[in-house]
C-alpha cells in the first residue's frame, strides 16, 4: 500500500525508537564529580541542549500526528457520507482509476517503433505512401527486369553455345571431305590396277566410285552452307540478345539503384517492412492520441474528483486522486485507515517518550542549578531558549 508512505520524513531511525521508546533513555541523574564546578556546567548544557532537539522533534511530531489525525477526520466523514452523495464520488474516482490504468499501460506496452522511426515518419508523413508505393513499383520492375536479364543472358549464351556446336561440325566436315576425297583416290588407284592386271572392265565400277564421291561431295556442300547460314545467323541473334541485355542491364542498375537508395533512406529491408513500419506509426500515432486525450481526460475527472470532495471541507482533498482505488473499493479504504492508524499509534509513543525525556532532563537541570547555584550568562540564555519551546 503506497498511499501516505511519503508523508512523514521519518523513517527507520522513528521505527526502532518508537517500538521500544525506553531502552534508549539516558540516565537522569549527574554522575560525574558535584564538586567541580565545570563538569556540572558541561553536564546542563549537554542537558539543555538535548532538551532543545527533543523539543524540536516533539513539535515536529507533534505537527504529524495532528496531519495523520486530519487524515482519519477525512476518512471517516467520507465513509460516512450518505450513498447519494458517493454515487458521484466513486463515478469520478472510477474514471480517474481507469484513466491512470489506461496511461499506465500505454507506458508498460512493448514499443512497435522506435522513435527514430517514429520521428522520421512524422517528418516525411505526406511523402510516406507514396514512398512506399514507388518502393514496391520499383521492387517488382527490378525483379521483373532481372527475369529478363537471366532470360537474355541464356538466350545469349544458348546462340553463343550453338555456334560453337556448328564450328565444330563444320571443323568435323571438312575432316569428313578429306576423308571421301581420300577414299576416291584409293578407289580410283584399285580400280585402275585392277584394269591393269587383269584386264576388268572397270567403267561401271569407276562410274559408281565417282557417282558416290559426288553424291557424298554434295551432301557435305550442303551441310557445311547450311551450318554456315547457321552459324550468322547465330552472331546475329547473339549480338541482338548482347545488345537487348545491355539495355535491361542499364535499367537493372537505375531500378536498383533507387531501391537501394529508398530502403537506406528509410532503414528497410524492403517495401513489406516500409509499410509494415508506416502501419505501427498509424497505430502509435492512434495510442499517442488516445494518451494524451486520457491525460485530458485525467485532469478533468481529478479537477472533478478534488471538487466534489471538497464539498465536505476535508483538510486534504488532493490526496485522494493518487488513492482513488479507497474510493471505490472499501477493502482499501479499511487498509489505508488502518496504515494511518499505526503511524499515528507510533507517533503517539514518539510524544510520549520525548515529552517524558524534556521533563526529566528538565527536571535533572532545575535541580542541578538549584543544588550548585549555578548562573552564568550562557546557562541562562539556553534556559531562556527552552522555556520558549511549547514543549516544555
Amino acid at each position: 500500500m503506497g498511499f501516505f508512505k511519503n508523508l512523514f520524513k521519518r523513517k527507520k531511525e522513528d521505527k526502532g525508537i518508537i517500538e521500544e521508546p525506553l531502552t534508549g533513555q539516558e540516565s537522569d541523574s549527574f554522575t560525574g564529580n558535584p564538586s567541580d564546578s565545570k563538569q556540572v556546567q558541561h553536564y546542563i548544557i549537554n542537558c539543555c541542549e538535548q532538551i532543545i532537539e527533543a523539543g524540536k522533534e516533539l513539535e515536529e511530531e507533534k505537527s504529524e500526528y495532528r496531519i495523520v489525525t486530519d487524515y482519519l477526520k477525512d476518512i471517516q466523514l467520507i465513509e460516512e457520507l450518505p450513498q447519494q452523495d458517493m454515487v458521484e464520488i466513486r463515478a469520478a474516482a472510477e474514471n480517474v482509476q481507469n484513466l491512470n490504468r489506461m496511461r499506465d499501460d500505454y507506458h508498460n506496452s512493448e514499443k512497435r517503433i522506435s522513435d527514430v522511426q517514429f520521428v522520421q515518419m512524422q517528418q516525411e508523413e505526406d511523402k510516406i505512401p507514396d514512398a512506399i508505393n514507388r518502393l514496391k513499383s520499383n521492387e517488382a520492375y527490378q525483379n521483373t527486369v532481372k527475369r529478363d536479364m537471366n532470360y537474355l543472358e541464356g538466350e545469349k549464351n544458348e546462340w553463343y553455345y550453338n555456334k560453337l556446336d556448328l564450328k565444330h561440325q563444320q571443323q568435323m566436315l571438312k575432316k569428313l571431305s578429306f576423308v571421301l576425297l581420300g577414299l576416291f583416290v584409293v578407289s580410283t588407284a584399285v580400280l585402275l590396277l585392277l584394269k591393269m592386271s587383269f584386264s576388268f572392265d572397270i567403267t561401271y565400277s569407276f562410274m559408281a566410285v565417282i557417282f558416290a564421291a559426288a553424291v557424298g561431295a554434295f551432301l557435305i556442300f550442303l551441310k557445311m552452307t547450311s551450318n554456315q547460314t547457321q552459324i550468322r545467323q547465330s552472331e546475329v541473334n547473339m549480338n541482338h540478345a548482347i545488345t537487348l541485355l545491355n539495355k535491361v542491364k542499364f535499367k537493372y542498375v537505375n531500378v536498383t539503384n533507387a531501391v537501394d537508395y529508398a530502403r537506406e533512406k528509410y532503414h528497410v529491408k524492403n517495401a513489406y517492412e516500409f509499410n509494415y513500419i508506416w502501419e505501427q506509426y498509424l497505430n502509435e500515432l492512434k495510442e499517442r492520441e488516445k494518451f494524451r486525450q486520457a491525460n485530458e481526460d485525467l485532469e478533468y475527472y481529478n479537477t472533478k474528483l478534488v471538487r466534489l470532495l471538497k464539498r465536505y471541507r476535508l483538510y486534504d482533498a488532493n490526496v485522494w486522486v493518487n488513492q482513488s482505488s479507497a474510493l471505490i473499493d472499501k477493502k482499501e479504504m479499511v487498509e489505508v485507515k488502518h496504515n494511518l492508524i499505526v503511524r499515528r499509534q507510533k507517533l503517539r509513543s514518539r510524544i510520549e517518550y520525548n515529552a517524558d525525556n524534556i521533563r526529566n532532563k528538565r527536571a535533572e537541570v532545575d535541580r542541578l542549578l538549584k543544588k550548585e547555584h549555578i548562573d552564568t550568562q550562557e546557562i541562562r540564555q539556553i534556559i531562556d531558549s527552552i522555556d520558549q519551546l511549547k514543549a516544555v
